[in-house]
């Protein structure tokens, strides 16, 4: 389980305990998910490099700092794209990649259907988002995408993951961090994780 961090803070906690309830509606489901990623920003950029800048004030000249490499964000669609707007509202000049990936739900097996990514990965700090960790397929196959793209800091935020899928990501990408507010009790039969918070897409889109 290396490179994994779980993300405990009490603000992030109590968001995802109303993440879980079958009782939160479909607007509340939509805003809980960007507070909370936008929460988890803060960690997934907490050793982000900076350089030193002078600006002026009202007043005098200061020193400050400003991020020193471009952000790319890769959300894997479906239900990953509500998760932009939360980081958007910390790191607005970020460049955004779409990855469109389903789960057969025979095979369990991921399956691509789009990819448009940014150029120049190569310089950015990649952060693939997908709410749900289950059974690792999706998020395995997307970062091999962005690799493919030329990114080598590329790092995976997730909501809820399941061991099975933090394994199977670890062992195609041992080198990419992962990012979860949670790590869950297990897969079930039907590939979902279990105690979870269900289908994130279906909660999302009344679908």
């Amino acid at each position: 389980m290396s490179k994994f961090v779980l993300v405990e803070h009490p603000l992030i906690q109590a968001k995802l305990t109303k993440l879980r309830d079958r009782r939160t509606d479909r607007l509340q489901f939509r805003q809980i998910l960007e507070e909370l990623t936008a929460l988890m920003v803060y960690e997934i950029t907490r050793d982000f490099p900076v350089v030193g800048v002078e600006v002026e004030t009202p007043l005098e000249r200061a020193s400050g700092v400003e991020l020193a490499r471009p952000v790319v964000l890769v959300p894997i669609l479906r239900a990953g794209i509500v998760m932009l707007d939360g980081v958007l509202a910390l790191v607005p000049s970020a460049r955004v990649g779409h990855i469109g990936i389903y789960r057969d739900r025979a095979t369990l097996k991921p399956v691509e259907y789009f990819v448009k990514l940014p150029n120049n990965l190569g310089e950015a700090l990649t952060i693939v988002v997908d709410p749900m960790l289950a059974t690792g397929g999706s998020a395995a196959l997307a970062v091999a995408l962005t690799k493919e793209k030329g990114a080598r800091d590329v790092r995976f935020l997730c909501l809820v993951a399941a061991p099975e899928g933090l394994r199977t990501l670890h062992a195609a990408h041992p080198d990419v961090p992962v990012y979860a507010a949670a790590l869950d009790r297990q897969l079930d039969e039907h590939g979902y994780i279990r105690p979870g918070l269900g289908d994130a897409g279906d909660r999302l889109f009344g679908t």
